[in-house]
């Protein structure tokens, strides 16, 4: 029983980001709570410490929108390196710099994850190739020259991308 919740614990870990979600919540904890002091002294300090607890408690819902909603980690990723960067200026130097070294990785790291992808496996000896494999071997033929004639002109033809149309002009044209 013991290994199944460890086996899930892992299985839901590594299809999210989640040590940039879970270093963006740090982050946003970390400058949060850094003003959060007596009542006293957060009357003298005023409206300063305001941005300090909003920009940390929008880390720590980019953090959990990571985690949670993977799909997001993109948008999730630049909106917490944007404020942690921000935060560097509006909050107490972005927590002592603590906080703000911990957004800017956490943003990054939620930025450049990938979903796990199954490595393909070869085929063996008997099966037939894809077709994109064969494409690919035909056109390291001809780039080799081992092909013959017929080959090439293949490979060129099947390698040469579709004449663009009025919706992949580069430059913007109307027909």
């Amino acid at each position: 029983m013991l290994l199944s919740r460890r086996r899930r614990w892992q299985r839901w870990r590594r299809s999210r980001p989640f040590w940039g979600g879970l270093l963006a919540i740090l982050a946003g904890a970390w400058i949060c709570v850094l003003p959060l002091a007596p009542l006293k002294i957060m009357l003298q300090q005023g409206v300063a410490g305001i941005p300090s607890v909003l920009m940390g408690i929008v880390m720590i819902v980019l953090g959990l929108t990571a985690w949670f909603s993977p799909a997001q980690r993109t948008l999730a990723g630049v909106l917490t390196t944007l404020i942690a960067t921000a935060a560097l200026v509006l909050s107490n130097l972005g927590g002592f710099l603590i906080g703000t070294l911990l957004g800017i990785l956490g943003g990054g790291l939620m930025f450049a994850w990938q979903p796990y992808a199954a490595p393909r496996a070869a085929p063996r000896a008997g099966e037939p190739k894809s077709a994109e494999e064969s494409a690919a071997e035909s056109r390291q033929e001809s780039v080799s020259g081992t092909g013959n004639a017929e080959s090439a002109v293949g490979a060129s033809a099947a390698a040469a991308p579709p004449p663009p149309t009025s919706h992949h002009d580069p430059q913007g044209a109307q027909p």
